[in-house]
């Protein structure tokens, strides 16, 4: 078997052949714990828990290593924490439990690892201190900053120039800088926020800066270069060139990850998510209303490099493929666990999903006994449940709402308001004397 991962250093699938075979590594960045994690932020860790269990099948659950950090100091923990009036760890300790409990019904497995930034400081101050010791980063003003100039090819990863980079980039302009450029590697800490001892001789206490958190984390638990460098497209800049600029120059390495892997952006009914626009969801919230089963297949169904378009409507269909494949098939009665070829075939091509899903489909029309197997191997370990219970006020307004939207000849808002009440679970009846619901069985 060929297998096949797109690197977005070098922008080409490339075979994927592991530094070492008996110790594949890959390192995800994980979530900045500071408040429930939206669905945006299920996308990777969905992808890679998928990558996860095909390296695995591959190479063997005993010779596969797979890091995701939690960011645990940061600004806007520290603002909620203040905003909330609780102490920083308690906020982090809350968060964390959360989004464990929420990707766990996403069906994905724990990473063998899960570090924290605040466990690595001194990780940390040693990457800084090597940085200055080699001409790559200084002391100005309390802060310890990475001179971009000294590293020539700065800017692979993205494929931008200085230029375009100082203009995309939420540069911080600073007296203290060098170069425009330049980015934090510590800075010093302000009033009633977390610090630690500084290096480089800096006397006043300080934090570390988001970048040089997963170069230390990296860099202690998979070694100075390892296989896999995930997360979204949005961390390709800053966050990841600058992960690759601190790593290869304290280490005088030629590269920090042999492939670098990014998955698209997600966006809600055809518009970007955000709370303004009232479609920010978060992946407790979808939880609610659908089984994370459902959740999981739908965002496997467009391929991880493409943009994906979240949507009720999609949603739906998950839910009645799922019910198809596993109507006649008992997903908790065995442990086993085994890839299809054809499944196993299209994964192995730079995780092809919506390929795989295909052979899922032939193996559920053939009645082929391997489907179960196939479907325990890709993290759906039981039939999915439907939601059992009901708000009727929610109902009775939705239906009151969707009958307004029909008087006045607005379909598409009717329909979407139907999509809404499929996907509580409710059926629609309507006749001449009315609208009336049921609770889809």
């Amino acid at each position: 078997m060929e297998f096949k991962l797109y690197d977005t250093l070098t922008r080409q699938k490339r075979v994927f052949t592991p530094i070492d075979p008996a110790r594949v590594r890959m390192y995800v960045c994980g979530p900045t714990v500071y408040d429930y994690a939206h669905i945006g932020n299920a996308r990777p860790v969905i992808v890679f828990d998928v990558l996860y269990r095909l390296l695995r099948h591959v190479y063997g659950e005993q010779h596969v290593t797979y890091v995701r950090n939690i960011t645990d100091v940061d600004d806007k923990i520290n603002a909620r924490a203040a905003e909330r009036g609780i102490a920083i760890r308690d906020l982090t300790e809350e968060t964390y439990k959360n989004f464990k409990a929420d990707v766990t019904a996403l069906g994905c497995l724990p990473p063998n690892v899960e570090p924290r930034a605040t466990e690595h400081i001194a990780e940390m101050k040693a990457l800084i201190e090597r940085l200055v010791k080699g001409g790559h980063a200084y002391v100005a003003e309390g802060h310890v900053l990475f001179s971009v100039p000294s590293m020539p090819d700065y800017g692979r990863l993205s494929n931008r120039s200085l230029d375009e980079m100082i203009a995309g980039a939420r540069v911080e302009v600073a007296p203290y800088k060098k170069d425009a450029t330049d980015f934090v590697l510590w800075k010093p800490s302000k009033e009633g926020e977390p610090g630690w001892p500084s290096p480089c001789g800096i006397k006043t206490p300080g934090r570390p800066g988001w970048h040089i958190e997963c170069s230390a984390m990296s860099w202690k638990h998979l070694g100075e270069t390892f296989d896999i460098h995930g997360g979204g497209i949005d961390l390709v800049f800053p966050h990841h060139e600058n992960e690759i600029a601190q790593s290869r120059c304290a280490f005088h390495t030629g590269v920090m990850a042999n492939y670098w892997m990014h998955n698209g952006f997600l966006q809600v009914e055809g518009e970007k998510m955000s709370k303004s626009l009232g479609n920010f969801i978060t992946i407790h919230e979808l939880l609610q209303d659908w089984p994370g089963e459902v959740v999981r297949l739908n965002m496997l169904r467009t391929h991880y490099r493409q943009p994906m378009d979240w949507t009720l409507r999609g949603l739906k269909e998950s839910g009645q493929i799922l019910d198809s494949w596993t109507k006649n098939v008992d997903l908790s009665g065995s442990k086993d666990e085994e890839l299809a070829p054809g499944v196993r075939d299209a994964l192995a091509d730079d995780l092809n999903t919506p390929q795989a899903i295909a052979a899922l489909h032939s193996l559920s029309s053939s009645g082929d006994g391997a489907l179960a197997a196939t479907l325990r191997a890709l993290g759906f370990s039981r039939r999915p449940q439907p939601r059992v219970s009901i708000d009727e006020g929610k109902v009775t307004g939705l239906i009151a709402a969707r009958n307004a939207a029909r008087q006045a000849k607005d379909f598409k808002e009717s329909d979407r308001i139907r999509d809404e009440l499929t996907a509580m679970g409710v059926v629609l009846k309507d006749s001449k004397e009315g609208t009336t619901w049921e609770i889809a069985r």
